[in-house]
């Protein structure tokens, strides 16, 4: 990232990305790495993390790979401690992993919405909580909550719109509670972002969410990674409990009824 980041700004840390093989938090863990950090990418795909940590080591970042349930408490605890012992245990915590499925909220069964609020809420809280808990022991740490833009709400998504606002308050209620403790809680709401999965949306609906922003035009991967970078660094010291809206302007606009207009391209499940 020339010209944006010292290459060795995050030399000697290590950080820990959720739903790191793909999009968003693929370019995530990049950019961390980039700037020095070791990087570890965990998600429940094993060939899917495999191919992502070979690219990142063909670029020379400090990788490692791990895969993981996050709505498994056991697993995200064994996960942990495998971190520990290979003294990678993350100084920086991006929980980008999350995903739902388009539908109107009439169609949204009890367990298609439990499903999605276990994963994009209980899954960042349970990750967050075995994360804090080894961290107090260690100095303290950062912690960043991918979620969605949804403050003007989320036509189609009423069940992650639901889970990301939970995720957001979190945050706040996190910053507070563990700021003695030396860990710093914060969120980025990525808007609409140019990555693989808008393929499947049809142009003319994505034209239109383009043109519904107030920059007029779609985000990159590498932008919401920016954000991230930030608040990880030192930069971000003074800086707990809020939310950075990397959308266009999304928040401020009046929403569309729905496709990738009120969703970035987080449309997966990790």
């Amino acid at each position: 990232m020339p010209g944006i980041f010292a290459s060795g700004l995050l030399r000697g840390k290590t950080a820990l990305v959720t739903g790191g093989g793909t999009g968003i938090g693929l370019a995530i863990a990049r950019a961390l790495g980039e700037v020095g950090a070791a990087v570890t990418i965990a998600g429940r795909r094993p060939d899917i993390l495999a191919a992502a940590a070979g690219t990142l080591a063909a670029s020379g970042i400090d990788v490692a790979a791990e895969t993981v349930n996050i709505r498994d408490e056991a697993a995200v605890a064994r996960l942990f401690e495998k971190l520990a012992e290979a003294r990678r245990f993350p100084d920086i915590l991006v929980n980008n992993a999350g995903g739902q499925f388009s539908a109107r909220a009439f169609d949204i069964t009890a367990n298609g919405f439990r499903a999605v609020v276990d994963l994009n809420l209980t899954g960042t809280w349970l990750v967050s909580q075995a994360f804090a808990r080894q961290a107090v022991g260690r100095g303290g740490g950062r912690i960043v909550n991918i979620v969605l833009s949804v403050a003007s709400g989320a036509p189609m998504y009423a069940h992650g719109a639901a889970a990301r606002a939970g995720v957001i308050n979190l945050t706040k209620t996190l910053a507070i509670e563990w700021a003695p403790h030396g860990i710093l809680v914060n969120s980025v709401a990525p808007g609409l972002i140019r990555t693989e999965a808008l393929s499947r949306y049809d142009p003319a609906e994505i034209e239109a969410g383009v043109a519904a922003l107030p920059l007029r035009r779609m985000g990159e991967s590498e932008e919401v990674a920016h954000a991230v970078v930030f608040l990880a660094s030192p930069g971000g010291d003074y800086v707990t409990g809020t939310t950075l809206f990397v959308d266009g302007g999304k928040h401020l606009a009046r929403p569309l009824t729905g496709g990738p207009a009120i969703l970035s391209s987080r449309e997966r499940r990790e």
